[in-house]
């Protein structure tokens, strides 16, 4: 018996590895494709115009050690044994450092939060968040809420940085590989070669985005993979025919003698320097589509020696050539019989590396739009088996110009490079700052441990980010102007957001006021289902009260829909749909709050409406069972029922668990309403009852359990008004379904500021009028929709 243990487990043990290894080899061309092709411009842009170099080789040896402890500092030390380990649910990037942040401490300026969301199985918390020994940086973030826009303008700064980069790096990674023609072809030709090719190969790399990466992923492994056994033949070839000594050159002494012989000239050049390690942060923001394990292999044991190779290698060459006749260079360093050859892989892998910052510049800007800090595009799922590949058309297209305009615009390396330098720069800071917060509000380490990473890193970091940000006027100037009009939009439209979702709070409806809608008032019920969707969470929204107000009528049917985002990545199907009533049985109101994370695919109109029937069917049962008794419950902890007022009705955990077997239900009462973020308390409490696994908060819980004996016992007594209720909804499911939007229009109050003015009367109505519409984001049918103008003055 034991011997069929150990043997289950040393199967099971090399199963595990075989996947390890299997997610190691397809993270090469998803995650490392623009780190592999860094060697082909470093040294270049690193010799631009800074530096030159001499005879006594210092300044090319400085410039290898330079590299070599970058690459070791940064992504090895840094991103691989520390940045990697602050997952979110396995996810990773700026918007999972902020979500995880948020989780911690509340800092978070999102609106419509619940308590019962804290209570969902992926909104984990390593530590009970009534712990007492909270630190002071907690206490200092949460007590001030300029602290909390501060956070906020910094995420935005890091995933505009992000796009920022998205938009440079398919430039001067093509460019790069297309410049090697230089060396086959006289300069007058070449200066009409590159550039065309180089636009013809964007322009059909951004044609293709909408076809999706599943569909020409399989072979990104290997050409990476081949790309980087290429330039680790190159390297030690170069190594041993050139100069087997360069060696030396990785001790940092010789970065002293490169600064001390440079001085400013060397320093400026570290703004060439530092592209050795861009594209460092797509090992964390791709975390989610691997495992922590997977991508510390792939990068230890394969990217980073094949890198130290590869620039050893261009560093042994140029050691021995110093005639002006060379131009400093990768396509130098290769031997005239493979020049065509490394050129097609190395146009191909700059292919692979653009590929996978686009995609990634898809996927942050859905992030930010889930979160509400992106105005709303149409965002198409590419594959229905493979989460997260998504294709953003109104993007695609205008990084696809933005692309070519930089290609046109810059037309070499070096500006390209301080742009993309910049950029790069600027979001490993903020990953830094971010990252800090985490070791002290998440992994609940002492403040100075925060600190020495964060000065540390942080000073690495600065130290380039200083060199790119001198060349401001010479390429540098791009990624800043950028950032300053992305940053000025996502805020505006985040802050304008809130204010929508103030005024909603402050001007929502009585239930009283909708309980006495009737006949009496020449109020008419029609055939159908009605939903009303709105940003609270309680409540009767005002967009309805003015709908009724207008057409004296509506549907049989009544659900008030809440689609909010929580800052968890995913959202499990089970732990979606929060149902309860509004009203009575005999009102059939309901109301449905529907969670997404961050990351989550949200549902096309025909499945979320089929979905949602289901659900509110379930409900009704669960309901019923439990208002007549025949649900046994056994307290298993003692504690006393809040008093609720009348207008208190309970928000249940529909699973995806039906009632044709025997489900157990597990509900958590929280006695305390439930409140948002923007500091407004809730008119109406809502008792949040939750269907889940506890999550360490006391709380009384209470079991039901249906069996089949009392089921089977009930069935020929079924009240009958469970049987109409549940006739009523599947026949207005079969008169149809309208959804009811509100089309605000915002404007600011009088004596607003005039940047306020500014903000909400010209930026946030522009963006509203020429962005997609909440029924394009919600994919409802124009036949289906009725629209609500509603004015906010905010």
């Amino acid at each position: 018996m034991d011997l069929d243990c150990g043997r289950c487990w040393s199967t099971s043990k090399k199963t595990s590895w075989k996947n390890t290894l299997l997610l190691a080899y397809q993270s090469l061309g998803v995650v490392y494709g623009d780190l592999s092709i860094s060697p082909l411009y470093v040294y270049k842009s690193s010799f631009a115009e800074d530096i030159q170099h001499s005879e006594t080789n210092e300044e090319i040896l400085g410039v290898l050690s330079f590299v070599f402890w970058t690459l070791t500092l940064v992504p090895l030390f840094k991103y691989v044994f520390v940045v990697l380990r602050a997952d979110d649910n396995g996810e990773g990037g700026t918007i999972a450092l902020y979500s995880l942040i948020c989780r911690h401490a509340k800092v978070s300026l999102l609106p419509n939060r619940q308590v019962a969301d804290e209570a969902l199985s992926t909104y984990k918390l390593e530590h009970s968040p009534q712990a007492k020994n909270s630190s002071r940086v907690k206490l200092l973030l949460e007590k001030h809420k300029s602290l909390h826009t501060a956070l906020l303008i910094l995420v935005l700064l890091g995933t505009c940085m992000v796009i920022g980069d998205g938009l440079l790096t398919p430039a001067i990674s093509v460019f790069s590989a297309v410049s090697g023609l230089e060396l086959s072809m006289s300069k007058d030709r070449h200066q009409y070669a590159v550039i065309p090719i180089t636009c013809f190969i964007l322009v059909c790399l951004f044609a293709l985005q909408h076809y999706g990466t599943h569909r020409i992923g399989f072979c990104f492994a290997p050409v990476v993979l081949t790309w980087l056994l290429c330039i680790s033949a190159l390297g030690l070839y170069n190594i041993f025919r050139w100069n087997p000594h360069v060696y030396k050159a990785l001790s940092p002494y010789y970065m002293f003698k490169f600064l001390k012989k440079t001085r400013k000239r060397g320093w400026m050049s570290l703004g060439g320097i530092l592209l050795c390690i861009t594209g460092s942060e797509a090992m964390f923001a791709d975390l989610g589509h691997f495992s922590y394990t997977a991508i510390q292999i792939a990068f230890t044991f394969m990217v980073y020696p094949a890198l130290i190779l590869a620039y050893m290698g261009q560093a042994a060459f140029l050691s021995k050539h110093h005639d002006t006749n060379y131009q400093i260079g990768f396509y130098v360093s290769v031997p005239e019989h493979v020049r065509w050859p490394v050129l097609v892989i190395a146009i191909l892998a700059s292919v692979v590396g653009s590929q996978a910052i686009i995609s990634g510049t898809f996927s942050i800007i859905n992030q930010s739009q889930s979160l509400g800090c992106f105005p709303r595009v149409k965002v198409v799922h590419t594959s229905d088996k493979i989460h997260g590949q998504i294709y953003i058309p109104e993007i695609n297209w205008t990084l696809m110009v933005f692309c070519i305009a930089v290609a046109i615009g810059f037309r070499d390396v070096k500006h390209m490079g301080n742009a993309s330098g910049l950029a790069v720069m600027a979001v490993m800071l903020v990953t830094t700052c971010l990252t800090s917060l985490v070791i002290i509000l998440c992994w609940h380490k002492p403040p100075i441990v925060a600190l020495c990473f964060l000065l540390f890193f942080g000073s690495i970091e600065l130290l380039y980010f200083s060199a790119s940000l001198i060349k401001f006027l010479e390429g540098a100037w791009l990624p800043i102007l950028l950032a300053l009009f992305l940053v000025s939009v996502m805020f505006v439209w985040h802050y304008a957001t809130v204010k929508k979702y103030e005024y909603d709070l402050h001007n929502k409806v009585s239930l009283e006021w909708l309980l006495a809608l009737g006949p009496s008032l020449g109020i008419a019920r029609v055939p159908g289902i009605g939903l009303v969707f709105t940003d609270l969470t309680s409540g009767i929204p005002a967009n309805f009260s003015r709908f009724v107000t207008n057409l004296p009528a509506f549907h049989r049917v009544l659900v008030f829909v809440c689609v909010k985002s929580v800052p968890v990545p995913f959202v499990p199907p089970a732990e979606r749909y929060l149902v309860g009533r509004v009203g009575p049985p005999a009102h059939r109101s309901y109301r449905c709050i529907v969670r997404y994370g961050y990351r989550d695919v949200h549902q096309d109109v025909d499945s979320f409406e089929s979905e949602l029937v289901s659900k509110l069917a379930d409900f009704i049962r669960f309901d019923w069972f439990k208002a007549r008794g025949i649900i046994d419950t056994c307290n298993e902890e003692d504690g006393s029922r809040s008093g609720a007022s009348s207008g208190d009705y309970k928000l249940a955990v529909i699973g995806t668990v039906g009632f044709a077997g025997t489900p157990a239900f597990e509900i958590e009462e929280d006695l305390q309403p439930a409140s948002v973020s923007v500091g407004f308390p809730t008119i109406d409490s809502v008792t949040d009852a939750i269907e889940m696994e506890p999550v360490g908060v006391v709380e009384r819980r209470v079991r039901f359990a249906v069996g089949y004996e009392s089921e089977a016992d009930s069935r020929p007594e079924m009240d009958i008004q469970l049987r109409e209720e549940l006739e009523d909804l599947y026949g207005a499911q079969q008169a149809g379904t309208a959804f009811i939007l509100g089309h605000s229009h915002v404007r600011a109050k009088q004596g607003s500021s005039l940047l306020k003015r500014l903000a909400i009367n010209i930026g946030y109505n522009f963006l509203r009028r020429n962005c997609r519409g909440p029924d394009v984001a919600l994919k409802v049918p124009p036949a289906s929709l009725l629209e609500v103008g509603m004015v906010y003055v905010v």
